[in-house]
């Protein structure tokens, strides 16, 4: 009787269309020649993260695979009677991101390589419950930090992403760990999108009971030209505040709130 195959090993960087995962790939390209890279897609991305995958598959010379879940989001969100996904109930990553980068690894023994850097340990964390699934942090391993990682991207050629002009996270563009002052760049720079994300909140006039991106206000009430004033100011007063205490360049007070961040590890390194 022939022996069993074994099961494949894989060695994937999971790609989040951030800085961190991208800077991972640049790094590692050259020192795991199998190396894999897969993007979930959940259909619901900014078109810059689309732009700066396409740049990368040119720079690594190999093609980014894109997964996608069996539904779209806006059939999962009809399944759910419109409850929207949230900080709570991330729906949203275990369906669209997890799951279809689980299916794709199957039984294989995978080496997941995870871009959490050297200065945020509190953020260390798995995307897969899976036992076949093994992280490995190579940038913990080896001491890579922010400016490493902004080093890495710049000689690359790269660069950062554009969003990042006015956003401090890769992820669907309706995130709902997004600062209220990027839902008003997401309304200056992606009106359509902003339409979009508002189309799918939802609010019983009988019962009262709202499905919000945010828990405070509707993105109807947050486009408000008095509203969006309003938050412009405040975020004006806290970069300087945080500039006058860290001496950051303006375009780095976006990611002054990295600290004791929850958020979903496989949408937002």
């Amino acid at each position: 009787m022939p022996e069993p195959v074994s099961p494949t090993i894989r060695h994937i960087v999971s790609l989040s269309g951030g800085k961190d995962s991208t800077a991972l790939a640049i790094y590692l390209r050259d020192r795991i020649l199998e190396l894999e890279y897969v993007f979930c897609d959940t259909g619901e991305e900014l078109p810059e993260t689309y732009e700066y995958l396409d740049r990368l598959e040119v720079f690594l010379g190999k093609r980014v695979k894109k997964l996608k879940a069996r539904q779209s989001f806006e059939d999962m969100l009809k399944a759910r009677g419109g409850f929207l996904p949230s900080a709570q109930v991330r729906w949203c990553t275990e369906h669209l991101k997890i799951k279809p980068f689980e299916e794709e690894i199957g039984d294989s023994t995978c080496h997941n390589y995870i871009g959490i850097r050297a200065d945020e340990l509190h953020r260390k964390g798995y995307i897969s419950t899976k036992p076949n699934i093994i992280p490995h942090y190579p940038f913990i391993e080896n001491g890579v930090k922010k400016e490493d990682v902004v080093r890495i991207l710049e000689e690359s050629g790269l660069g950062l992403p554009k969003y990042y002009e006015w956003r401090s996270r890769s992820g669907c563009y309706f995130c709902f760990f997004q600062q209220r002052i990027e839902w008003v760049g997401l309304l200056e720079n992606h009106e359509g999108l902003f339409n979009r994300a508002e189309s799918f909140e939802k609010e019983d006039v009988q019962t009262g009971e709202r499905y919000t991106w945010s828990a405070r206000e509707s993105l109807s009430e947050l486009r408000s030209p008095e509203r969006q004033q309003a938050i412009i100011d405040e975020h004006r007063r806290r970069a300087k505040s945080h500039q006058a205490r860290a001496n950051l360049a303006l375009v780095e007070v976006f990611s002054t709130d990295e600290s004791g961040d929850e958020s979903c590890l496989i949408c937002h390194l």
